[in-house]
């Protein structure tokens, strides 16, 4: 089987520690709803996909807090309605994704149930410097800026 992970985009370096401590964490916690995929759909661009049958885009919130990527879903449940069988469970949920620095969320969208968030890293901006080089002075002009004068008047 193939391990995915967000962290083995090489749009994230530096993570490798804290994917260790992701993976156990998420090994002994029995939370694992709603479960969602990430792929990565170009270069330098990642979709997370979360399973979120029965929520409507009223019912789900998207937002990012500092490095993270916080899904939240709650529906209302609705007692006017008389269940003979509720297979169905109407739970609250909380995703939370920790973003590389300069990752940003660029769009949200539900459709058939999936929730499609999509991120990109921005192309680092070239920055060309330009050192301008200058003569060096002749000896004889750095031999007398670096003479010193003593004042032996004592």
């Amino acid at each position: 089987m193939t391990r995915l992970s967000l962290f083995n985009s090489p749009l994230l370096l530096g993570f490798d520690q804290f994917e260790r401590t992701l993976d156990r964490v998420t090994k002994t916690s029995p939370e694992g709803y709603p479960p969602y995929n990430i792929e990565q759909t170009s270069k330098d661009d990642l979709r997370i996909t979360l399973a979120v049958a029965g929520f409507s885009e009223d019912n789900l919130s998207v937002h990012v807090e500092e490095n993270q990527l916080i899904i939240q879903g709650r529906q209302d449940d609705d007692k006017e309605k008389v269940y003979l069988h509720r297979g169905i469970a109407a739970r609250q949920f909380q995703r939370t994704f920790v973003l590389a620095e300069g990752i940003k969320v660029t769009s949200a969208e539900i459709n058939n149930g999936l929730l499609n968030i999509d991120l990109t890293r921005p192309k680092p901006e070239v920055r060309v410097q330009k050192i301008n080089i200058r003569s060096a002075p002749p000896k004889s002009a750095r031999r007398t800026s670096q003479s010193l004068d003593f004042d032996v008047t004592n």
